[in-house]
């Protein structure tokens, strides 16, 4: 089984769109390495952010091979999973693998709300058919299933699941995990807007979001934190907060695009049906990401 060190920050990326609607691998390189350059510890690909329900598989396979040959052995690639049946499943993680991915995201079963029993022997099945690691995507907020305590008691007896991205919106559960699990059970942020009181309480890492327009800030903070030098990365979290709202909205993706093209590490082009954003919410959100990039904090060395 591939070695694997669920920490620091990892972008859950965005998938970059020409106007004719064809991968911009090109403004995807440039995003990857303005990521690398920040300090980033693994990217993350096809997640939500990454458009991946509109992705075919042809196109999965190019963004994980460019990303590989791209990262060049410095962090890791992690493939997201999000199908609708188990044999789905397993054949995405067959193939991640193949491709050169080193770890997979893992959402329950979509469209189908599965019970615990469902959800545990979906998880199963795909662990037991790869050699990858799994951290396991715990978002019942957004996706209607949670993944219990009791649930990950069973699902850890599979050596290839080794982490959660805790989405629960709930602080203490990461303290629950912790003295449930101990070190077994490696607990990265998945909510932008809760990320550094997750760090503080014990968080391994952070699954971010708006590192996509803000790599440097977003792994500032997670090291300030880990430095114990909490003053200076409040400092920079409360600069960021307004933007991280950006994240915990229904059009995130066109949020957080709109504040790459600020950047200059990305476009606007989206997959439909999503569109760009219009009317006063579009003015709203940009007057956000303008004051966020017109007060840019200065990165303390750490």
């Amino acid at each position: 089984m591939t070695q694997f060190s669920w920490k620091g920050v990892m972008p859950a990326v965005t998938t970059k769109f020409t106007h004719e609607d064809k991968l911009d691998m090109e403004m995807f390189t440039v995003n990857i390495n303005a990521q690398l350059e920040a300090g980033v510890s693994g990217i993350i690909l096809g997640g939500t952010l990454g458009e991946a329900s509109t992705l075919d598989d042809d196109e999965k396979q190019i963004l994980i091979e460019h990303t590989v040959g791209l990262v060049d052995g410095k962090v890791p690639v992690v493939m997201n999973i999000a199908e609708q049946s188990t044999k789905k499943a397993i054949m995405a993680a067959e193939k991640a693998e193949k491709y050169g991915a080193k770890g997979l995201m893992m959402l329950p079963p979509m469209r189908y709300k599965s019970t615990d029993y469902e959800t545990m022997a979906y998880f199963k099945a795909v662990a037991q058919n790869t050699s990858l690691p799994i951290m396991i995507y715990n978002n019942p907020v957004d996706y209607k299933i949670e993944v219990t305590l009791d649930m990950f008691d069973e699902l850890l007896e599979n050596d290839n699941i080794q982490a959660v991205k805790e989405s629960t919106r709930d602080i203490t559960n990461i303290t629950r995990i912790r003295n449930r699990f101990g070190e077994r059970l490696k607990i990265l942020c998945g909510v932008d807007t809760l990320a550094m009181e997750s760090l503080l309480m014990g968080s391994d890492g952070w699954v971010a979001g708006l590192v996509c327009a803000f790599p440097k800030e977003t792994v500032a903070i997670y090291q300030l934190v880990k430095e114990g030098r909490i003053e200076e990365a409040t400092a920079i979290y409360r600069w960021f907060m307004p933007l991280l709202e950006l994240d915990i909205n229904p059009q995130l993706v066109q949020n957080i695009k709109l504040a790459e093209v600020a950047t200059g590490i990305g476009t606007e082009n989206v997959r439909l049906p999503r569109l760009p954003l219009q009317g006063k919410e579009r003015d709203r959100v940009l007057s956000i990401i303008d004051h966020g990039v017109k007060t840019r904090p200065q990165i303390p060395i750490f």
